[in-house]
């Protein structure tokens, strides 16, 4: 396996679900939390820089990605680990409502990463997100920065005042990841693969939104390939985007096309390999959204359904 380390910065929270009979479980979450354990399970060496507080829920989501290999760096200390409580429809969609604090001081990496992925709450939540933007820019020159907006229009606020951050973060980093409802969201009435098209435009090599039943786009310099759903029974949906995020990294990372020095393989990537890295993420969706919870599928079990053997 190609060797290299994948920081991730964001914020790790405690999910609050909420079945459909009103029984509620706690899981270690977050959408950034989830992207670090899904690579993680992936076999990938990754580090997590967030915030926990000092109490059972943060032991928990200690050992939870303990469990999958990932390293913790804790910025400071937090009063009270943050939650989120989702609330699951008859379909086994989620709906989610914060409790969350995000104070992320200035944060330097000692080894620089082959990627450094970002997005969700720890990007629009201040003072934390300066810190993350910062980071985002200080490390760019040698590494792939990925990012997905993840919007919580609860606490992100309203698209007018949020579309230019997205937009600038975009422009800053060399892969997107985004879903349908984000950029519904941010461009009413517009197709999600619109959308991405300006987004290329501003700087990424490589944008992908996610189309719920219908797959996914990804849209590049060399052109656009949309990839089917997986067929799968669904249990829940949580976690299913962090879980193609991590699938997509992983594969982008199996064709050697992260850290600064592939910058430019990564902006010439034929339309072949995009297809076969973006199917290889939504069967890792697939995989995640076939069983309760944010439970994304290690290397055995996503080259198992891929026919594929990781690098």
């Amino acid at each position: 396996m190609t060797a290299g380390l994948a920081v991730v910065v964001g914020e790790a929270l405690t999910d609050v679900i909420v079945e459909r009979d009103g029984a509620e479980a706690r899981h270690p979450g977050g959408s950034p939390a989830n992207v670090a354990y899904g690579l993680g399970r992936l076999g990938r060496r990754t580090a997590l820089v967030t915030e926990l507080g000092d109490d059972a829920d943060g032991a928990a989501i200690r050992a939870h990605l303990a469990s999958a290999g990932v390293e913790v760096r804790t910025q400071g200390a937090a009063a009270r680990t943050s939650s989120a409580i989702a609330r699951l429809g008859a379909d086994g969609s989620a709906d989610y409502r914060f409790e969350l604090t995000w104070e992320l001081g200035p944060v330097a990496v000692a080894e620089p990463p082959l990627v450094l992925h970002t997005g969700s709450l720890a990007t629009t939540v201040e003072p934390g997100a300066a810190a993350v933007e910062r980071l985002a820019r200080d490390v760019r020159g040698g590494s792939t920065v990925s990012y997905d907006p993840n919007i919580r229009p609860d606490l992100m606020g309203g698209a007018d005042g949020l579309r230019g951050r997205v937009e600038r973060l975009v422009a800053g980093s060399d892969v997107v990841k985004a879903s349908d409802q984000d950029t519904a969201f941010l461009a009413p009435g517009r197709a999600a693969v619109e959308v991405a098209r300006d987004w290329l435009r501003l700087g990424p090599a490589l944008v992908v939104v996610t189309l719920g039943g219908d797959g996914a786009v990804a849209v590049t310099a060399g052109g656009e390939v949309h990839v089917p759903a997986a067929p799968v029974a669904v249990a829940d949906t949580v976690g299913a985007g962090d879980s193609f995020t991590a699938g997509l990294l992983d594969g982008l990372w199996d064709e050697g096309l992260l850290g600064g020095p592939a910058r430019p393989l990564l902006r010439a990537v034929p339309t072949g390999v995009v297809e076969r890295v973006v199917r290889r993420a939504t069967q890792a969706a697939a995989v995640t959204v076939s069983r309760a919870g944010a439970n994304p599928p290690t290397r055995a079990e996503l080259d198992a359904v891929t026919g594929s053997v990781g690098s």
